[in-house]
């Protein structure tokens, strides 16, 4: 039940770092009991305003109150004591360690008599604790030998054990899969009704409006709007989170289909997928999804030649694989961006300039020797093209937004002959206003000729803006859905990634 009083009330709460101001005189105002989304771009001052909360940062000016009375806020430690707990997206878990060893890690039990950990009265607190709180998990088992819904249960029982009347959850959603998420929102409804006031962060709309009691817009630090759910309008809520009207979550687009670019033939790989068959025609944006571990991604890896299928068949233009290596899937005209950007994708250390030419350093060189100047006014024209929002071409690339970062990504391939684009999850842990700019992106690419091959979860970017759906289900192709007039439905698209026959 809804408390009619704050449990959390920030005033006036600024903050400010070496040229940004992140928080310009933030209110913020959470009732007990409630499920309260802060949204808004990246660059908006969620994060920062959520590690003054936790004690990561200090605010240079403004109140906060917890129940009615000021509390002040320096570090983690005075957080966690007046009943503030936060689960960030990445999880700060010692994977090596058990399930109860985490939950009360600096505080386990000892022995009265050998000063030993306690390892049985560790166990017995961990499952009462997961108990109370309908959470079922091997307490004995290693973190690492966990799915990440398991981890992220863990995380919220650490938080939950210190007595937390404020849950903080930055991104819960990000890498779950859709029955993972229906776990996490009647753990979150449940804590609700036990009085826990959550704080729920996330750039994808539907949780907001199927989880939240209230919600908070905020952008280029400074608070917009905070309003009861029921009198949140879609629409209305992007716009203020972008500062500008959005006629629709995704671009229109209406080019001519061409020629066969790629064509998958039987392809399989032991243990991943097999006998998929497909193909992508020129402008055309085809989709690949289905549920997490239905192979999806592995498709995409395998035409780009950093898997190395068992059989089959991949051909794009007139160039046969499959391909043994990524050099050769480059060589023949595709590029990828991958899922996981951080790791897979861009050097984050490195500068925006090093990045961006990385895939054709050639065309930077003179006589065989690298030209910084050269270097450098090809990468601000690729800048200025994808409109990469970054103080110079030597910004690391670590200081740019998730959506920028994707950029940085498609810019690396601009400058090479490109006939297939794959990308894998285009816009995870992108903003709103980030993604609309991909989406135009990929449909430019597409109007310029280009096939694109779109593998992606979110079934809503699936159907924005795919022509054609292809949905995976246990490694193998479950059907190709024809989305040309926008009108396939998600229940079509969870029939085939379940197994089941489509009603048409």
């Amino acid at each position: 039940m809804v408390s009619a009083a704050p449990r959390l009330r920030c005033d006036c709460i600024r903050k400010a770092f070496p040229g940004v101001l992140a928080l310009d005189n933030v209110n913020l105002e959470v009732a007990g009991g409630s499920v309260h989304a802060v949204v808004g771009e990246n660059g908006a001052g969620k994060s920062t305003l959520m590690k003054v909360l936790s004690g990561a940062v200090a605010a240079d000016s403004g109140s906060i109150e917890v129940d009615g009375q000021r509390v002040r806020i320096t570090d983690a430690r005075s957080s966690q004591r007046h009943g503030i707990a936060i689960v960030y997206q990445e999880f700060n878990l010692v994977p090596d360690l058990s399930v109860s060893e985490n939950i009360y890690l600096g505080r386990w039990p000892r022995s009265r008599r050998t000063r030993c950990v306690d390892f049985a009265s560790l166990h017995r607190q961990a499952i009462e604790l997961l108990g109370r709180l309908g959470i079922e998990l091997p307490v004995r088992r290693s973190v690492n030998e966990l799915s990440i819904a398991q981890q992220q249960m863990v995380e919220i029982a650490k938080a939950l054990s210190l007595d937390a009347r404020i849950l903080i959850l930055d991104e819960p959603s990000a890498v779950l899969t859709p029955h993972e998420l229906e776990a996490l929102f009647r753990l979150v409804r449940d804590l609700k009704q036990r009085g826990v006031s959550i704080i729920y962060i996330s750039h994808r709309l539907d949780e907001i409006f199927d989880i939240a009691d209230a919600v908070t817009v905020l952008r280029d630090g400074q608070h917009i709007s905070t309003r009861p759910i029921e009198q949140v309008e879609r629409h209305l809520l992007i716009a203020e989170m972008v500062g500008r009207e959005l006629t629709d979550e995704f671009p229109g687009r209406s080019c001519a289909v061409g020629e066969s670019v790629l064509r998958v033939d039987r392809l399989t790989a032991r243990h991943r997928f097999a006998e998929v068959s497909f193909e992508v025609f020129a402008g055309e944006v085809f989709a690949l999804t289905g549920l997490v571990g239905s192979g999806r991604t592995s498709v995409a890896k395998a035409v780009f030649g950093a898997i190395r299928p068992d059989c089959g068949g991949v051909t794009v233009g007139d160039t046969r694989g499959p391909f043994k290596s990524p050099r050769e899937g480059i060589a023949a005209g595709v590029a990828m961006l991958p899922e996981d950007r951080k790791q897979e994708g861009v050097l984050l250390e490195r500068s925006l300039r090093e990045n961006v030419t990385l895939a054709n350093r050639s065309a930077s060189a003179v006589a065989g020797f690298l030209d910084i100047g050269r270097e450098r006014g090809l990468a601000r024209r690729l800048m200025g093209d994808l409109q990469i929002k970054a103080v110079s071409t030597e910004s690391l690339v670590e200081t740019l937004s998730g959506g920028n970062q994707q950029k940085v990504l498609l810019a690396r391939w601009m400058s090479l002959p490109h006939r297939l684009i794959l990308f894998d999850e285009p816009t995870r842990g992108v903003d709103v206003g980030a993604k609309y700019e991909i989406y135009l992106l990929i449909n430019r690419l597409a109007s310029e000729g280009a096939a694109v091959l779109m593998v992606s979860s979110e079934l809503p970017e699936v159907i924005g803006m795919a022509d054609r759906v292809g949905v995976m289900h246990e490694g193998r192709l479950g059907g190709i859905l024809d989305n040309r007039h926008r009108q396939v439905t998600q229940e079509q698209i969870m029939c085939l990634a379940s197994g089941e026959e489509v009603m048409v």
